[in-house]
């Protein structure tokens, strides 16, 4: 791997690990672009070739990561759980959430239930896969 390449993976991995840790926040790309040091449409196309998704299916799929285990630990309502992990609204949370998760916030709750499964199987199973 070139001395470039590598220079290019760490910059993206420092703006994923930004995603990661700070889901909640409100991220754009230009302010993505700025903590990887490239221009935004730069960091677009890179991101994307980098880890085969663009920056905002990114951070949509760690918000609702983090709302499914919201919705299987807590009785919190749907409408708290959406506004905690960065949405904006209830409407964009659920629709991002069924194309992600291929159900309703609502029904996935109800059919989400604890069994004596360990925790990482279950991490892994329940992982939105796109």
């Amino acid at each position: 791997m070139s001395r470039a390449m590598e220079e290019t993976n760490r910059r993206m991995l420092r703006a994923r690990d930004t995603m990661d840790r700070a889901y909640a926040q409100p991220l754009d790309v230009p302010a993505l672009a700025r903590i990887a040091h490239v221009s935004p449409a730069h960091f677009t196309r890179t991101f994307r070739a980098t880890f085969g998704e663009t920056p905002h299916r990114y951070l949509q799929r760690r918000r609702v990561e983090r709302a499914m285990f919201l919705l299987r630990e807590t009785d919190r309502s749907v409408t708290d759980i959406c506004y905690e992990v960065g949405f904006g609204s209830p409407g964009t949370f659920s629709r991002t959430f069924h194309d992600i998760v291929g159900r309703s916030p609502r029904t996935y709750r109800k059919e989400a239930t604890a069994t004596g499964v360990p925790t990482c199987f279950t991490m892994t199973w329940m992982r939105p896969s796109t």
